[in-house]
C-alpha cells in the first residue's frame, strides 16, 4: 500500500515537472528569437522579491535591521516569546502560553516536545523573484558546533520558481550528554501558465532532529547548581540522571497543490471565477527513543539493555476543491478530503493479561467549506470542517471579521469551536519500559475560543482571547507507578489571555514592550501557566561612518512569574503536569550589538549576563537549568544577483 502511495505522489511530481520543463523550453525558444538589446541589467529592489505563505499572503524580502529581526535571530528563526528554551541549542522549549484555536480534524503524531523545529505544511513558503536570491544564516552554538541555514531561489522564467534550502545544527552543550544534531532540507517550486489558468505549487521536506537525553540533573547536582559555588560553574562536572539515551524525530513529506480555472473573471462580464483545486500530500515520520541500559528512573523494563521504542506514522492526504467567486457573493470553497493513516509499532504487547494492539490505521473522510468577502471596509472569513466517515470523529468552525479604518488602525474578532481526537501517542503507546504501554479510548477534546485584536500602529497592538477546554488530555505522573502517562480531565478549563505589544520612540531611542497576562480557572490544575510574562527592550539605532553602517544596540529584559512549570519526559518527548514545586521569578538580561552593512546583518549578543549576580535559580523545566552567561555571534547575508 505504501509503495503505491509513493508511486502516485512521485508520478504527480514528475507530471508537474514535465509541465515546468515544457514551459521552460518554450521560454528558451521564445527568447532565442528576440534580438539582443543593451546589456544593462534592470534595477530591482527588495520589494520585488516576493514571499508567498501557505495562506497565499504575499510579503517581500526585508533586509532592514529592526528589533523584530533581533527577536527572530534564533534557532527557530521566528519570535520565540512565550517559549522557554533549554540550555543547549536545538533542544526543546517549555511553553509559557497556549493557543487553543484549532482548525484540524485529525490527531497529531505526538512527541510534541520535539516538534518546535519540525516544519509543517503551514510553515512552508514559496517565492517569486526577478533575479536569483540567496540568504546565508550563521550563528554560534554551545561548545563545538554552529547553526547554519542556507537558502537559494530562482525564477527560471516569469512562470516558474524553484527554491532549495538546508538548516543544519550541531551543538555539544555545556552539560553532560545533551549533544544536538538537526537538519531541515526543503525544496519548493511554484508554476503558473501565462494566462494564469493553471497554478501549482509543491514542496519536498526531509527532516531529522536528534538529541542526546540525560534526564536532567540529579538531586544532589541541583543543590550544587543552585549554590553558585565556583567549582560547579563548570557545568560538565554536574551529574545527570543517565548518559546513554538518545531520541530522534525523522520525517519526509511530498506535497502538491494545484488549481485550474474553468471560468476566469477576465472572460466573464459578471466577474465570475470558477476553478477546481486539488491537494495531495504524503508524510512518513517516526520518533525513536533508544537507551543502552534500562534505568530505575523510568521504572521496570522488559529487558535490561539495548532498549528501543519507535513510533511511526504514514499519512496520505487528498483534497478536492470547488472554488467560486464573484464581486457580489465573494469567495466560496467547498471541499472533500480523505486522510489515510497508519500509526503504531511493529509488535504486540501483552501486559497484565491485556493485549495492547500495535496499529491504529484506516481512512477518514471529511467535508468542508470556506468563505471570504470584503464588504464596506470589513473583511469576513469563515471556515468549517466535519469528519463524515471513519474511525475518528471531529469538527470545527471558525469565523472572523476584521476592519481596517486606515493604515494605522486595525481591529478583528474571531470565534472558533472544535472537537478533535487527542494525539496518537495518548491513544496508543508501546515501550520497553513497562509503565509506558497503554491503549486508551479518550473522548474528543472540545475547545471554544473567542478572540479580539485592536491595533493602533503608532501606539499598541492588543490581543485578548478567552478559551474553554472540555475533556482536556494531558500527561502527568501516575500515583501508583510514579511514571508519566496520559489522563483526561473531568472538568472544563477556562483560560484567559491578554497580550500587549507596543513601541515608544524618542529620537534614536526606542522602548519595545511585550506583556502577557494569563488566568486559568481549573479545579484540577492541569493547565499551568505563569500569570505574567514580559519582554522589554531598550534600544538605540543610528547610522555611523557617513551612513556606511547602521548600528543597533540595546538591552532586553525577560521575566515570568512563579508557577508550577511542566516537567519534561524524554521517553515520550512530552511535557507533563507537576504541582509539587513552582519555578520562575528570575530575570534574564541580554545585551546586543548589531550592525548592517548593505544587505549584511551582523549580530553580537551577551545572553543572560546577569546570571552570576541574580541567583542560580533559573530553570527551563524541573531538573533542567537554563543557560548561563554566554557571548554569541551571528550573521545574515542577503545576495541579490
Amino acid at each position: 500500500m505504501l509503495f503505491f502511495k509513493l508511486i502516485l505522489v512521485v508520478a504527480t511530481f514528475f507530471q508537474l515537472g514535465s509541465v515546468f520543463a515544457q514551459g521552460e523550453m518554450r521560454r528558451i525558444e521564445d527568447t532565442s528569437k528576440k534580438s539582443k538589446k543593451n546589456d544593462s541589467i534592470n534595477q530591482t529592489k527588495a520589494e520585488d522579491y516576493l514571499i508567498i505563505s501557505y495562506e497565499k499572503d504575499t510579503t517581500f524580502v526585508d533586509t532592514a535591521l529592526t528589533i523584530k529581526k533581533e527577536y527572530k535571530f534564533n534557532y527557530l528563526r521566528r519570535d520565540d516569546f512565550g517559549l522557554m528554551p533549554f540550555s543547549n541549542l536545538g533542544q526543546t522549549y517549555n511553553s509559557l502560553t497556549y493557543n487553543f484555536q484549532n482548525t484540524k480534524l485529525m490527531p497529531l503524531f505526538g512527541a510534541r516536545a520535539r516538534h518546535f523545529n519540525y516544519m509543517e505544511v503551514e510553515d512552508m513558503k514559496y517565492f517569486r523573484v526577478p533575479t536569483p536570491f540567496t540568504e546565508l544564516f550563521f550563528k554560534t552554538a554551545f561548545e563545538q558546533g554552529q547553526l547554519a541555514d542556507s537558502f537559494f531561489t530562482i525564477n527560471t522564467s516569469p512562470q516558474v520558481n524553484y527554491s532549495i534550502a538546508y538548516k543544519g545544527l550541531r551543538s555539544l552543550g555545556k552539560y553532560q550528554h545533551i549533544l544536538t544534531s538537526t537538519g531541515n532540507f526543503r525544496f519548493t517550486t511554484n508554476y503558473q501558465t501565462k494566462n494564469r489558468r493553471y497554478l501549482a505549487r509543491a514542496h519536498i521536506v526531509m527532516q531529522d532532529l536528534m538529541n542526546q537525553e540525560n534526564g536532567g540533573l540529579r538531586d544532589e547536582s541541583v543543590e550544587y547548581f543552585e549554590s553558585g559555588a565556583e567549582e560547579y560553574l563548570d557545568r560538565s562536572i554536574l551529574e545527570v540522571q543517565f548518559e546513554d539515551a538518545e531520541s530522534i524525530l525523522k520525517g519526509k513529506r511530498f506535497h502538491l497543490e494545484h488549481e485550474y480555472k474553468i471560468i476566469d473573471a477576465n472572460d466573464s462580464l459578471s466577474h465570475n471565477n470558477l476553478s477546481l483545486g486539488h491537494v495531495i500530500s504524503f508524510e512518513d515520520k517516526y520518533f525513536e527513543y533508544s537507551q543502552r541500559s534500562s534505568q530505575d528512573y523510568f521504572g521496570d523494563a522488559f529487558k535490561n539493555s539495548n532498549l528501543k521504542d519507535r513510533a511511526t506514522l504514514e499519512h496520505f492526504y487528498n483534497q478536492l476543491q470547488l472554488n467560486y467567486s464573484n464581486n457580489i457573493v465573494g469567495d466560496l470553497q467547498f471541499n472533500i478530503s480523505n486522510d489515510n493513516y497508519n500509526y503504531g509499532y511493529n509488535k504486540l504487547v501483552l501486559l497484565n493479561g491485556q493485549l495492547i494492539t500495535n496499529r491504529l490505521k484506516g481512512n477518514v473522510y471529511s467535508a468542508g467549506a470556506k468563505y471570504h468577502k470584503k464588504y464596506k471596509g470589513f473583511d469576513l472569513l469563515g471556515d468549517a470542517g466535519l469528519n463524515i466517515a471513519g474511525d475518528f470523529d471531529g469538527n470545527y468552525i471558525k469565523g472572523m471579521a476584521s476592519f481596517k479604518l486606515n493604515d494605522d488602525i486595525y481591529a478583528n474578532a474571531s470565534l472558533n469551536h472544535s472537537s478533535k481526537v487527542p494525539n496518537y501517542n495518548t491513544l496508543l503507546y508501546q515501550s520497553d519500559y513497562v509503565n509506558y504501554n497503554w491503549q486508551n479510548s479518550f473522548d474528543n477534546v472540545k475547545t471554544q475560543q473567542l478572540a479580539f485584536q485592536l491595533k493602533y500602529k503608532k501606539l499598541a497592538d492588543l490581543k485578548v482571547d478567552y478559551s474553554t477546554i472540555t475533556d482536556y488530555v494531558y500527561f502527568r505522573a501516575d500515583e501508583a507507578s510514579g511514571q508519566v502517562r496520559p489522563f483526561q480531565n473531568s472538568g472544563t478549563i477556562n483560560y484567559l489571555r491578554a497580550k500587549l505589544d507596543n513601541e515608544i520612540k524618542f529620537g534614536k531611542f526606542a522602548l519595545n514592550n511585550t506583556i502577557l497576562y494569563q488566568n486559568t480557572k481549573d479545579g484540577n490544575q492541569v493547565l499551568n501557566v505563569p500569570e505574567f510574562t514580559t519582554r522589554n527592550t531598550f534600544s538605540f539605532t543610528s547610522y555611523v561612518f557617513k551612513k556606511a553602517l547602521f548600528l543597533q544596540t540595546g538591552l532586553t529584559f525577560n521575566y515570568f512569574t512563579n508557577y508550577y512549570m511542566n516537567g519534561y519526559n524524554p521517553v515520550l518527548a512530552e511535557f507533563y503536569v507537576q504541582n509539587d514545586k513552582e519555578y520562575g521569578n528570575f530575570p534574564r538580561f541580554d545585551f546586543f550589538l548589531n550592525a548592517k552593512v548593505r544587505q549584511t546583518r551582523i549580530y553580537l549578543m551577551a545572553e543572560h549576563f546577569n546570571s552570576a549576580f541574580t541567583g542560580y535559580n533559573y530553570y527551563s523545566a524541573p531538573g533542567n537549568p537554563y543557560r548561563d552567561f554566554t557571548i554569541r555571534f551571528g550573521v545574515v547575508w542577503d545576495f541579490f544577483i
